[in-house]
């Protein structure tokens, strides 16, 4: 039996992660059934479990970075990486809010992750979290989380005890729910988003204690509810609460015998719902933030904004999408911009969407540049930002968006082959025929996509991008961060890197220098066509060089040039 942690150190915080993402992976079809608030919807379970998604994956690399060292991550990397990487892949409103949540303990367990600091961690993620919102309402997960944290307070300075407590007085709030808001009473159901931190913090205990906890809200007398009613041969789909029986779900994924006295996606005043869901991230300062806080408010609802220090995630509901996005651009730089259409069909929250293409290609790019050169080949991107790798969740959403009965999936990222994979085989569950082609590199992407026939056979048409990302040989330039050993000997920090297929095979004192003796290396096996990605900050002059020193050393070798606008390398180079 492992060890159980005495306080909550690296170790332990990659083990909650791991165990809540387990907790929501079981329960994310029964969050989806009881979701009513704040649009009946159906995907806080699955929302949550992506934000959960994103925050593992970051823990993960972590520990990944630390792999060759004698030690674990310091406690303050782990929570730090379980705050940004929910940031950066929360969806919807639920998970915007359980990305504050987690945000909020983290900068208290980063000075350490005993019995006392736990207890002021649950209280500053709850703080947080209604802070966040624009109009806290009474009966969500801000009351579950807020009672969290009050049950906790009063217990002994132990780290079982307050975890427990937490635990249980979560569950006892989520029984409340209904009482507290009429929407949930009408349909008979616990809030969605409780539920949801009820198995995350579950998850917490089972961490802490070695032990899986009761599952379920409790009522208020602290006694458990009722267990959830099966139907169509034993598929849970509710949590009856008050006496309300759940019988079973519509269509659209709503309680069939729940009391719904009208629309169940209007707000409380009973006024229509906005037309659109918009989220994004979003680069800018505190008073740019505070600002588009109100200007957001004055024509959107459930809008929720997180983060901190340059980075925050935003979450609106509104009529005019594309106001919601332009007051983003006046605050900063938003991007990974996500809209989502709702249209009211007999009360029922359904989303629009026309009739699927045959075929459509998904690739991810590392730069802003990149996705505006494969947007203009009908491609549908997923820009991978330095350090923020895409999770598989945002795969199976862009393969979503690209609505198609066929695609093909471009990774170009070695380090996204099993991420990748994830997504495809979720997408086909969903009745999408995926082909993942193993692409590397960026520029083996663009070779794939430039000879992509979507009038021709599928399987063809993935054996000529296939074949054609195999022919391209890859490279990039990086600066060194610290002195370590390379497979081209010893580099010291400021260095820069030739990466050739992946590994180091030069090392030079500047940019053009090295990028001129990895150009050579790779002609000299021979080639036709050089391809050039250039960084933000690279001046047009380096390419103006390089295809001179092309033309000049490799008679009939074409050169290309393209910007790859914000990417993690200055230069990209391909060879077909």
């Amino acid at each position: 039996m492992p060890q159980l942690p005495d306080d909550l150190d690296a170790v332990a915080v990659r083990t909650w992660c791991s165990l809540a993402l387990e907790a929501l992976g079981r329960e994310r079809a029964e969050i989806d059934a009881i979701n009513v608030y704040p649009i009946a919807d159906g995907d806080t379970g699955t929302n949550l479990y992506l934000t959960v998604e994103s925050a593992a994956a970051a823990v993960e690399a972590v520990f990944a970075a630390h792999e060759t060292g004698a030690t674990a991550p310091a406690t303050a990397d782990a929570v730090g990486a379980m705050a940004h990487g929910a940031l950066i892949g929360a969806r919807g409103n639920s998970g915007t809010i359980l990305a504050q949540l987690l945000r909020g303990m983290a900068g208290v367990l980063a000075d350490g992750g005993d019995a006392a600091h736990l207890r002021l961690a649950l209280t500053s993620a709850a703080d947080a979290a209604r802070q966040a919102v624009a109009h806290p309402v009474e009966g969500t997960v801000l009351t579950v989380a807020a009672e969290a944290a009050q049950a906790a307070r009063g217990e002994e300075p132990d780290l079982r005890t307050v975890v427990t407590a937490a635990y249980e007085g979560a569950r006892a709030a989520l029984a409340r729910t209904p009482e507290q808001l009429a929407v949930l009473g009408r349909a008979g159901v616990v809030d969605a988003g409780g539920r949801g931190l009820v198995a995350v913090l579950g998850a917490l205990v089972e961490t802490v204690t070695g032990q899986a906890p009761v599952r379920g809200p409790r009522t208020a007398s602290g006694n458990a509810a009722k267990a959830p009613v099966t139907v169509d041969g034993g598929s849970v789909v509710g949590l009856p609460v008050g006496g309300t029986p759940v019988q079973g779900v519509t269509e659209g994924g709503l309680p069939a015998s729940a009391p719904v006295e009208g629309p169940l996606d209007c707000p409380e005043d009973g006024s229509a719902g906005p037309a659109f869901e918009v989220i994004y991230l979003l680069e800018a300062r505190d008073e740019q933030v505070a600002r588009l806080r109100t200007r957001l408010d004055a024509f959107g609802d459930s809008l929720v904004v997180v983060g901190g220090d340059g980075l925050w995630h935003v979450h609106v509901h509104v009529d005019d999408a594309g106001a919601a996005v332009e007051a983003g651009v006046e605050a900063g730089r938003p991007y990974r911009i996500r809209i989502t259409h709702f249209a009211t069909e007999s009360g029922h929250d359904v989303r629009v969407q026309a009739e699927p293409a045959q075929r459509a290609v998904v690739v991810v790019v590392p730069g802003d540049g990149l996705a505006g050169l494969c947007t203009e080949a009908g491609a549908t991107t997923v820009i991978a930002r330095p350090g923020e790798p895409p999770a598989s969740g945002e795969l199976v959403d862009a393969i979503r968006r690209a609505h198609a009965r066929e695609v093909v999936l471009l990774p170009n990222d070695a380090a996204l082959r099993h991420t990748a994979a994830a997504a495809a085989e979720q997408a086909r569950t969903e009745g999408v025929r995926v082909a993942l082609v193993p692409t590397r590199a960026a520029v083996q992407g663009i070779a794939a996509l430039a000879v992509h026939e979507p009038d021709r056979g599928f399987d063809e048409d993935v054996v000529a991008m296939t074949a054609a990302a195999g022919a391209t040989r890859y490279a990039e330039l990086a600066v060194a961060e610290r002195q370590s050993w390379t497979m081209a000997g010893i580099c010291q920090a400021g260095d820069i890197l030739g990466l050739i297929d992946g590994d180091v095979a030069v090392i030079g004192a500047d940019v053009p220098g090295t990028a001129r003796t990895v150009l050579d290396r790779m002609l000299a096996a021979g080639g036709e066509l050089v391809t050039l990605v250039l960084g933000e900050d690279v001046p047009d002059a380096l390419a103006d060089a390089l295809e001179e020193h092309v033309r000049e050393g490799h008679l009939a070798v074409d050169t290309v040039v393209y910007r790859g606008g914000h990417q993690r390398a200055p230069l990209l180079i391909g060879v077909e």
